[in-house]
């Protein structure tokens, strides 16, 4: 079995992981938990990392399957072939995203210097600084082939 990833309609992701799991199949959507502070309360919201995928592990002969689910669109293609995610890479991200990140520190960056992730979702992962703005950081991690902006938290 392999795993896939299927592109989603925008906010459909969660429903689409559940749904595909319903049926029988194995998805996952990979999920962080954030703390939005409103005028009169805070709250705890679960929002997927990993906007409008979802990763699901299947055979080749089970792909239409997917298609069954409201909000589930399309496989993403890489040289013309659905692009597959190697179960090592599943794994860290499951590994890595327990528990809950209130507050990042970061001191002394400098723009176009590697750094190490030290702790979060992408503990471990080298990446190189491309921007720092007031309260956003841009990092480049080629090794997951993304770029992320961490912004701070204003309470």
């Amino acid at each position: 079995m392999k795993w896939f990833v299927i592109y989603t309609k925008p906010n459909f992701e969660i429903k689409v992981a559940e749904g595909i799991n319903s049926i029988g199949l194995n998805a996952y959507c990979p999920v962080y938990t954030e703390i939005k502070q409103y005028s009169d309360r805070k709250k705890k919201v679960t929002k997927p990392l990993l906007k409008s995928y979802v990763l699901v592990q299947l055979t080749d002969t089970d792909r239409t399957k997917v298609f069954s689910i409201p909000g589930a669109l399309r496989y993403v293609f890489w040289l013309g072939k659905p692009a597959e995610v190697r179960a090592k890479e599943i794994e860290i991200l499951k590994t890595n995203l327990t528990g809950s990140y209130d507050q990042v520190s970061i001191s002394k960056l400098v723009k176009g210097k590697q750094y190490t992730i030290a702790a979060g979702p992408f503990k471990g992962q080298t990446g190189k600084v491309l921007d720092i703005l007031k309260n956003k950081l841009r990092l480049e991690l080629p090794s997951l082939g993304i770029f992320v902006t961490l912004s701070k938290a204003t309470a």
